[in-house]
Formats: C-alpha cells, sequence, structure tokens
C-alpha cells in the first residue's frame, strides 16, 4: 500500500518512534518540548540517513568523537531534521500545525503516536512526585484530541501509565473517553507490561488504541514473546567500569548473545558508546555496598531498615525503596534517574556503582548505536539519563507498530 505517514506527539527521544520506522512507517513529524531530546532525535535521523545511503562509518566516526556534531549534521540534507518540531504542545500550536502543514506536502496523515508526560497520573513515584492539585500535564490528553481533530488520522496510540484509568476516581480516562468520542473515535485501553514484548523490564504501561468510528477496527491483540530474557542477557558483553566513567566509547567486554543478536541491540562495529557513569559519594557507597549484599541473600532494603549509622536521609515514610539493586527482571525505568542512580544499583558488587547510560538504555531496549544528546556537546549523563527514563521501549513499540500497520494494510471502511 502506499507510505503510511504518522506524527509523534510528546516524543522525547524517539522510542516510540523508533518501533514504527522499523516497520515502515514514514515521520511526518515529531513534536517535543525538550530541546536536548531533539537533538537526540536529528542525531538518530542522521543514523537512519546514514545507514540507507550505506554512508554509516560517517556516524561512527561520530560516536567516537572523530567528528562533532555539526560535522555530523553537514553530512544530512536539511529537510531530514526539519520533522522535529522544538516547540511546546498547547502554547505552540499555530506555530506546530503551520510546520506539519508544510512537511506533509498534502499528505494524508494515517496515524498519531504519542504519550503526553505521565507524572501526574503515576501512583509510584519519590515525595517530591506527589500528585498537586490541578496539574495541567492532567489536561494534556485535550492538547493531543487538537492534534486529532486538524488531521484526522485513521488510527492513533497513546501511551501512558495505568493510574491513567483510576486516578481521581477515573474521571481523567473518563473524560478523555468522552471527548475523543466527540471527535469522532472509537477507543480502547489495555494494560500491557513491556517484559511480555522483548524488554529486559517489568514496566507495565496503558496502550489506548483509537480508530474513526467510520472504520471496522478492534483493539489489537498484541502476541506476546514466547522465550524470556533476564538481566544478565544484556550486562554480560559490557565492560566492568567504575564510578565517574566518562570515556566516549570502549570496546565490548564479551561477545555477542542471542537476545542481543536477536533484537539488534548490537551491531558489528565492535564498540559501545555512553557506557558512562556518574559519581558517588563514599557514605552511599556504603549504602550500595550494603543493598547488593542483602541482595544477594534474597533480601531487598527498606530505606527504613538500612542502619542509623549507614542512613543518608531522614525520610523514611515515602519511597521506601529508594535504594534498589538492578534484578535480574529488573523494576521500572523512571525519569528520576537523573537526578541520582539509587534506584538503580549494579548488582556486581566489585563495581560498586549506580547504572550506566548504556545500561539504562539497554534496559529499555535501545540499540546501542542510539545515541542520546545534551544541549551541549559532551553533556551525555543528566539529559541521557532523563530521555531513557522517559521512554517508551522500543522493542515494545516495534510490536505495536507491526499490529497497528498490518490493521491500516487491512482497512475496511
Amino acid at each position: 500500500m502506499n507510505e503510511l505517514n504518522y506524527i509523534d506527539v510528546f516524543a522525547g527521544s524517539g522510542g516510540f518512534s523508533e518501533g514504527f520506522l522499523r516497520h515502515g512507517f514514514n515521520p511526518v513529524a515529531h513534536i517535543e518540548i525538550n530541546k536536548a531530546a531533539c537533538f537526540t532525535l536529528r542525531t538518530r535521523a542522521a543514523y537512519h540517513y546514514l545507514s540507507a545511503a550505506q554512508q554509516i562509518e560517517i556516524y561512527r566516526d561520530y560516536l567516537k568523537g572523530k567528528i562533532n556534531r555539526k560535522e555530523l549534521y553537514s553530512y544530512i540534507p536539511e529537510k531530514i531534521f526539519d520533522s522535529v518540531i522544538n516547540a511546546e504542545i498547547g502554547k505552540d500550536n499555530d506555530r506546530i500545525f503551520e510546520s506539519i502543514d508544510r512537511l506533509a506536502e498534502g499528505r494524508k496523515i494515517d496515524l498519531i503516536i504519542g504519550g503526553p508526560p505521565c507524572q501526574a497520573y503515576s501512583k509510584v513515584g519519590r515525595a517530591p512526585l506527589k500528585h498537586k492539585k490541578d496539574d495541567p500535564r492532567t489536561k494534556l490528553y485535550i492538547q493531543y484530541g487538537r492534534f486529532l481533530k486538524k488531521y484526522q488520522p485513521d488510527i492513533f496510540v497513546f501511551e501512558n501509565v495505568p493510574g491513567l484509568l483510576s486516578v481521581a476516581g477515573g474521571t481523567y480516562f473518563k473524560n478523555l473517553k468522552m471527548y475523543f468520542r466527540r471527535l469522532g473515535y472509537c477507543l480502547e485501553a489495555g494494560i500491557h507490561n513491556a517484559f511480555d514484548y522483548s524488554v529486559i523490564q517489568r514496566r507495565v504501561r496503558v496502550i489506548i488504541v483509537g480508530w474513526k468510528k467510520s472504520i471496522d477496527f478492534n483493539y489489537p491483540d498484541f502476541p506476546v514473546s514466547e522465550k524470556k530474557f533476564c538481566r544478565d542477557d544484556i550486562f554480560s558483553d559490557l565492560p566492568p567500569v567504575g564510578i565517574n566513567e566518562k570515556r566516549r566509547f570502549i570496546k565490548y567486554y564479551n561477545g555477542s548473545n542471542e537476545y542481543l543478536r536477536r533484537y539488534g541491540i548490537r551491531d558489528d562495529s565492535g564498540f559501545v558508546t555512553q557506557h558512562i557513569t556518574r559519581s558517588h559519594n563514599q557514605r552511599d557507597l556504603v549504602i550500595y555496598r550494603f543493598a547488593i549484599e542483602q541482595f544477594e541473600q534474597g533480601i531487598l532494603i527498606r530505606n527504613d531498615g538500612i542502619p542509623d549509622e549507614m542512613r543518608t536521609q531522614k525520610n523514611v515514610t515515602d519511597f521506601l525503596d529508594r535504594f534498589k539493586v538492578v534484578g535480574p527482571e529488573p523494576h521500572t525505568m523512571i525519569a528520576h534517574i537523573a537526578k541520582d542512580g539509587h534506584h538503580y544499583i549494579h548488582p556486581d558488587i566489585r563495581q560498586l556503582r549506580s547504572i550506566s547510560v548504556r545500561e539504562a538504555a539497554r534496559i529499555q531496549s535501545f540499540p546501542d548505536n542510539y545515541f542520546f544528546e545534551g544541549v551541549l556537546e559532551g553533556e551525555f549523563l543528566g539529559p541521557a539519563f532523563q530521555q531513557i527514563g522517559n521512554a517508551v521501549p522500543p522493542l515494545m513499540a516495534e510490536k505495536i507498530a507491526n499490529k497497528i500497520k498490518k490493521m491500516l494494510c487491512l482497512k475496511t471502511p
């Protein structure tokens, strides 16, 4: 069939979009407020362009630091980057719509994907993330709907946390359903665990799929992966590193394995980038050692169970699993990892650190050639961790994209 065009709203670093790109969808626009994430989207676009042009060595030179970002971008036609729109949805809608109209060049928008920031709906989080009254983020679905109203795609996919269905007694979800139905769409929601779709992470998300009332669609059945993998499948080939590791790239420590090959995590470059780590103070490292020792005995420590002489924080009522070792089936990656790594302690006591940027990216199923940018070159820790924590895992997105493509190919008005 003809090319399937989509818009990615609240695009982040592009994890959701990556899954659809892998199934041949054409991105007309990515809209994202965060400037660093927009650089990541542009760099990923450069990767796809150079890969298709059989000039991947240029991209690898950038990963190794042989050329800078400006030089990398100089090899890419400007129109490739035009699809990345750095703007605030809601505040800048007129400018966004004008840009999309120009980029679409009269082509039909078949699909809209994206998920508004989820913290306002989340039931899990640290004390500062507790819900505040009248949080404007709870109504960002209205802005999503404005894209549906203008571009009238046949189908949309909306990702968020399960709390969307139940927070405030389910009021937000009820309002969302009524609003989208007024716009002419049927919709259903399903709760899915990324672990069932080859992502090595227990990450539960709600996936809302909506379609025009005039089209005979049903909520898709996403087939789960039969074979399960674990943390060691994504950690075992990465070289041991200590705290404050800042090398631009590093050679793999071990050969590849079934998981890394099957899902394209590793390529044939022979090196990995952004296997970099943050600094830690000695008091936190004492707690890390204690947490790992307890973990090896099958005990998950709670903040109120840390010995008084060791504890660094007085609060023993909120977020009791503040210090947490990454287990064989890693727990949910959240954006707070940008602030500290206490919730993601590496299980190897000999390394005694929190996980690296690349390890976090692998937990989220990003391939090793996915490079996370900062606003400034060399600013790779905080911005990278934030983008990774907020992302839709590409492997989960790929499974969704596969079913959505089949639905659109079989569309019967």
